[in-house]
C-alpha cells in the first residue's frame, strides 16, 4: 500500500513535492475509498489535473524513474550514467541532486526509502522501518559511506558483502537484493506490483495482457472485462503462432526486411483477433462470426482498452499501484469513468489495489466518487517550478460577504469551479492575433 511520494529536482520540478495517498481526518465522504492495511490508512485512487506543460507527466515519471533505479541499478556496469535531469530553469539547480523517498506498507509495517543522486553517482540513501513506536534506521549512505544498523534484517556477513559490492552509481538496495538479504527481497516484492503506464502509447502493455492468456481464470476475466464495455465485437481470441515473414509491413525496405528476417526467423509472435458477428442479406444475425485483426481493423480506443485490460485485471487481482498517464486518451468518457470506478468499488477491488493516474477529463470531477483529498492539481509558479496541491488543502475566501477562510465544500460542482479558474491549474490564453495574407502572399 502506497502512503507517499516525494520528489526534488527532476524536470519540471524544482523544490520537494509531496504526493499524499492518507486520508484528510476530517472528510466523510466515500468513506470506501478509504482501504487499510494493519494500522495504516490509504486512498484508493488519485487524480491529477493540470494544464499542458504544468508537470503532472513529470511527477508521474518520476515515480516510473525511481522503481527503474531500484531494478536496474545494481545490474548497470560502473560506467552507466544514471537518469540525471535536474531542473534546469533557476541558477544552481543543476548542481543539486535529484531526490526521491517513497514510503509505503508492508505487511503491518511501514517503510520509507530516499535517494538522492547526480549522473555520475549515488550522493545519499536511506531505508527505515516503524512497525510499533518510533521509525527506526535500517541502513544510511553518504557517499561511498554505507551504514547498516542491527535492525536491518539479513545475514550480517552477506550483508558487508554487499556494502562491498555497491558501486558508486548503484543502489544499496537493490545490490542487497541481489545478495538476497531478507529485508530487501521483501521490499523488492511489493515492487513488483507497482506499474507505470503512458496512456498515449499503450502498445507495450498488449505484451502483458497476452502473458496472461494462457491462464483461463485471466483468460476469462480479461474476456468478461472487454465485452462488458460493448465495443462491438462478442469474444476475441489470442493465439501463439511462428514468425512468417509474410506478416511483415510490405512497406519495408529491404534492408530493414532482411534484417528482421534475420533476427526473427525461428521465433514465436502471437496474433489477436476479434470476432463480430456476420448477418444475413436481410440483416439478420446468422449465429456466425468473423474475425479479424484486432490491430488493424478495431479504433485506437478499442487497442487500448485491449492493452489496459491486462494491467488493470492483475492489479484488482494482486493489489498494488497502477499508475496511468493520460487515462482518457482515445477512450470515451464512460469507459474512463468506469476504470476509475473499478478502483474504488471495493467488490471490484477486494486487494485494495491503487490507481494513480492525470487527466484533462473533467467530467470525472462530477461524476466520479472521488473525494477532495483524491483530487490533486500541478501548476507552474513564479519561477516554472512544478507545484502540486490537493482540493482538499484548496482555502478560498468565502462567498458569504465574510473575509473567513473556507474550505471546498463536498457537494460544490467541481468541474463548474475548475473551468472557472477557482482551482488555478488551468492553462491561460492570450487573445489570438489574426495575420493578414495580402494577395502576393506576404503577410500584411
Amino acid at each position: 500500500m502506497l502512503i507517499e511520494f516525494r520528489v526534488a529536482n527532476y524536470r519540471s520540478i524544482g523544490e520537494e513535492q509531496v504526493l499524499s495517498l492518507i486520508p484528510a481526518t476530517k472528510q466523510k465522504e466515500f468513506l470506501g475509498n478509504i482501504i487499510s492495511k494493519g494500522k495504516y490508512n490509504a486512498l484508493n485512487a488519485i487524480a491529477i489535473y493540470g494544464a499542458n506543460g504544468s508537470g503532472k507527466s513529470n511527477l508521474l515519471l518520476a515515480m516510473g524513474l525511481l522503481y527503474k533505479l531500484i531494478h536496474l541499478s545494481a545490474r548497470s556496469s560502473s560506467t552507466t550514467k544514471l537518469p540525471f535531469d535536474p531542473f534546469l530553469l533557476r541558477e544552481g539547480w543543476e548542481a543539486k541532486p535529484t531526490k526521491f523517498e517513497i514510503t509505503f506498507i508492508v505487511g503491518d509495517e511501514k517503510y520509507r526509502y530516499g535517494v538522492e543522486y547526480h549522473r555520475e553517482s549515488i550522493e545519499s540513501e536511506w531505508l527505515y522501518r516503524k512497525n510499533q513506536g518510533r521509525e527506526v534506521v535500517l541502513f544510511l549512505r553518504k557517499g561511498e559511506t554505507i551504514d547498516p544498523s542491527s535492525g536491518f534484517r539479513g545475514n550480517t556477513k552477506i550483508i558487508d558483502l554487499a556494502i562491498e559490492a555497491t558501486k558508486q552509481n548503484a543502489l544499496f538496495l537493490s545490490t542487497c537484493d541481489m545478495f538476497n538479504v531478507e529485508e530487501a527481497k521483501l521490499i523488492f516484492q511489493w515492487f513488483k506490483h507497482f506499474n507505470n503506464i503512458d496512456g498515449i502509447d499503450t502498445e507495450d502493455e498488449e505484451i502483458r495482457t497476452v502473458s496472461m492468456w494462457d491462464n483461463e481464470t485471466d483468460k476469462e476475466d480479461i474476456t468478461q472485462y472487454l465485452l462488458r464495455l460493448n465495443l462491438g465485437f462478442v469474444g476475441i481470441d489470442i493465439s501463439k503462432k511462428d514468425f512468417d515473414e509474410a506478416d511483415l509491413p510490405k512497406s519495408l525496405n529491404e534492408t530493414t526486411r532482411s534484417m528482421l528476417v534475420k533476427n526473427l526467423s525461428g521465433s514465436q509472435g502471437y496474433s489477436i483477433q476479434a470476432l463480430h458477428r456476420t448477418y444475413s442479406l436481410d440483416g439478420k444475425d446468422t449465429g456466425k462470426t468473423k474475425p479479424w485483426s484486432f490491430d488493424e481493423r478495431e479504433s485506437k480506443g478499442t487497442n487500448k482498452a485491449l492493452h489496459l485490460s491486462g494491467p488493470i485485471l492483475w492489479a484488482l487481482k494482486n493489489g498494488g499501484v497502477l499508475i496511468i498517464d493520460e487515462i482518457e486518451a482515445k477512450m470515451h468518457p464512460l469507459l474512463t469513468l468506469d476504470t476509475i470506478n473499478l478502483f474504488l468499488n471495493i467488490e471490484t477491488n477486494p486487494n485494495n489495489a491503487q490507481l494513480i493516474f492525470a487527466t484533462h477529463d473533467t467530467n470525472l470531477l462530477s461524476y466520479s466518487d472521488l473525494r477532495r483529498d483524491q483530487i490533486y492539481f500541478t501548476e507552474k509558479n513564479n519561477w516554472e517550478s512544478t507545484e502540486i496541491f490537493s482540493l482538499s488543502d484548496f482555502v478560498y475566501l468565502g462567498e458569504s460577504n465574510t473575509s473567513k477562510a473556507e474550505k471546498e465544500r463536498p457537494d460544490t460542482d467541481k468541474e463548474k469551479r475548475y473551468f472557472e479558474g477557482r482551482y488555478g491549474a488551468i492553462p491561460f490564453l492570450s487573445p489570438f492575433k489574426h495575420v493578414k495574407i495580402k494577395n502576393n502572399g506576404k503577410k500584411g
